[in-house]
């Protein structure tokens, strides 16, 4: 396959890379509109097209697929472009900026029978497809609750805000591990320096009394990545910024039952072992890529396709309105 890729700023160089060096794909054009960017572009591949043209990549008749790593206000125009030029598409987080338009790529996608991948980059981690196998093999029992922290100190961006820039990380991977489909959304924020919400809380209401929380921030002194993960046989914490024992698996929980009605309850402690998992080192980005790949070679649609990226926004669609509103519950 055939790649260009649009956008060589800060996620762009990555995603070159792993096509330049992934078996079955070639990269074969980067548009960049920064001069500082395509020189660095053109000295890291000079064997491949680069230019400030981004139409010259979705019209090239050599190119299978195009890369678009730009800001989430362009995704729609070039990803549409793309897919009327019959190229498959992959997508940076966040799909779109409306539930709209990513209804509407998908229904072009589906019309030109062409794929879409969004770029839900966490999907691909070791981590997370263990922490999906321990889901789907039932160790940690039905699932009560997600609970996320994600801050740091910047980068602040300049036409989104903290939701849009960081919760999509935790929204997709809740899309990918917790059962049914999320009912609404609370979401609480404040602006302090640039005119977006730059720290925000998002509630997220799951069927069956299932509940997550997401803390974004770019205004923190610390950088923490750390998700707790509960369920009705055992706990769990993933702590992204550890270089080993990233998971760590708690045989801890609440058993109550009721004894002479429901007015008399007996609660007991289970307080057990805790063991980390091995977790596979890949770089997600590679195994994301070599997925996509394969997905187009053999006709099937990925896992984090436009469906996937349209839950994730009508997530963040609903919880902009939330923070409009100063807390409001919306329903999805």
């Amino acid at each position: 396959m055939n790649f260009g890729v649009i956008g060589y700023g800060y996620w762009g160089p990555n995603v070159a890379r792993n096509l330049a060096n992934l078996d079955g794909s070639q990269l074969s054009a980067i548009a960049e509109m920064s001069p500082a960017a395509r020189a660095r572009a053109q000295k890291a591949y000079p064997g491949v097209l680069v230019t400030p043209n981004a139409c010259e990549v979705i019209q090239s008749p050599d190119i299978d697929a195009v890369a678009v790593i730009t800001p989430v206000w362009t995704h729609y125009d070039l990803a549409k472009a793309a897919l009327e030029n019959g190229k498959h598409v992959f997508v940076e987080k966040p799909f779109t900026s409306t539930t709209q338009q990513a209804e509407e790529l998908i229904e072009l996608a589906a019309r030109k029978n062409l794929r879409i991948m969004v770029d839900h980059t966490f999907l691909f981690t070791g981590a997370v497809r263990k922490i999906h196998q321990l889901v789907e093999d039932g160790t940690l029992g039905n699932l009560f609750y997600y609970d996320s922290t994600r801050v740091n100190l910047g980068l602040f961006q300049h036409d989104i805000n903290v939701l849009w820039d960081l919760a999509p990380h935790d929204l997709s991977i809740m899309d990918h591990l917790l059962p049914g489909r999320p009912e609404a959304v609370v979401a609480t924020g404040q602006r302090h320096l640039n005119g977006h919400e730059d720290i925000a809380f998002m509630t997220v209401y799951f069927p069956d009394r299932v509940i997550a929380h997401i803390n974004v921030n770019w205004l923190s002194p610390v950088k923490v990545r750390t998700t707790l993960i509960g369920g009705e046989k055992r706990m769990l914490v993933w702590n992204d910024l550890e270089a080993d024992e990233k998971i760590k698996i708690y045989d801890k929980g609440v058993d109550i039952t009721s004894r002479e009605g429901v007015y008399e309850l007996l609660v007991s402690y289970r307080s057990g072992d805790m063991w980390a998992p091995q977790i596979e080192q890949v770089e997600a980005l590679r195994h994301e890529m070599s997925y996509f790949v394969d997905c187009v070679t053999n006709g099937r649609d990925p896992h984090n396709d436009g469906l996937a990226g349209l839950r994730v926004v009508k997530m963040l669609e609903a919880a902009s309105e939330s923070l409009k509103k100063r807390g409001e519950l919306v329903y999805l």
